[in-house]
């Protein structure tokens, strides 16, 4: 499964880009604007939130769906085992903790500016036939969108967990496209066509970017919105691991297909993941 890593600032970056998403659903994006220092600190930071009690404070509130998610609140679609992990999950408008807000916001736009443009690159890179299909551009199904999700992912070490629970099973993502900024810690696997579950690199400085499924329903599975989990760590390594996915959707009435909306098929998959 030959994943490409992509030099945000190369010429061919938008050619690279389009192409291992077409073969793989998976691309590693290097070179780019956010520096790996913050991240490094800004997960310091989330670590400790999700190491004290006010987490508790921001427990969501349904029908709300932004705030924090306590640990084995989610399932992949079809697994009846809740995932090792607990979350916070950011939209514009969301509350953040103290101390928190400034660089979490800040990184929320930096990463919705950058997805909106990687977006363009796809778009322009698209065959005409292929894109014909689209209801509309794709970096133009994100204008003025409020519904892409920054998540703070906290995985704590596993401790005696049930049979065949792990930090998270196997699922594809709901969105058009998910920027990963690279995890503190290995675990993340993707499974290509043949069934094989291939490591992904977790340097620093890296963004790993994936299909989701509304990219592939717009395509027509052109975009293959490719199956990946995170693994439990060695009992050598067994430590928190933290990641931040922005998951990049467009608009809620935006058409994916004659007669789905996002709105739609993203409250029909958050039904089968057990958040809502």
């Amino acid at each position: 499964m030959l994943i490409e890593t992509v030099d945000y600032q190369a010429e061919d970056a938008a050619i690279a880009l389009q192409r291992s998403l077409r073969d793989t659903g998976f691309a590693v994006l290097a070179n780019h604007p956010i520096a790996p220092d913050r991240l490094a600190r800004l997960y310091d930071r989330w670590g400790d939130f999700f190491a004290g009690d006010a987490k508790h404070d921001f427990t969501v509130q349904p029908p709300r769906h932004d705030g924090f998610f306590p640990f084995r609140s989610e399932n992949a679609k079809d697994s009846p085992i809740k995932d090792l992990k607990e979350f916070f999950h950011i939209y514009p408008s969301s509350p953040i903790p103290d101390g928190l807000e400034d660089e979490t916001r800040a990184i929320y736009h930096e990463l919705v500016t950058l997805g909106t443009e990687l977006l363009s690159w796809i778009q322009a890179q698209t065959p005409p036939d292929i894109a014909a299909s689209f209801t509309m551009p794709l970096d133009e199904m994100m204008y003025e969108s409020q519904e892409s999700l920054l998540r703070i992912l906290h995985y704590p070490p596993v401790v005696a967990p049930e049979p065949n629970a792990i930090r998270a099973a196997a699922h594809e993502d709901i969105n058009l496209i998910t920027l990963l900024l690279s995890g503190s810690k290995p675990g993340l696997q993707a499974r290509d066509a043949a069934g094989v579950w291939h490591d992904i690199a977790c340097d620093p400085g890296m963004i790993t970017i994936n299909n989701g499924d509304m990219l592939a329903m717009a395509s027509g599975n052109y975009y293959p919105s490719t199956t990946h989990r995170v693994i439990n760590p060695d009992a050598h390594a067994n430590q928190s691991r933290y990641s931040m996915p922005m998951f990049l959707h467009p608009r809620s009435d935006v058409l994916l297909q004659p007669g789905i909306t996002a709105d739609n098929y993203l409250q029909q998959r958050l039904k089968e993941i057990g958040l809502k």
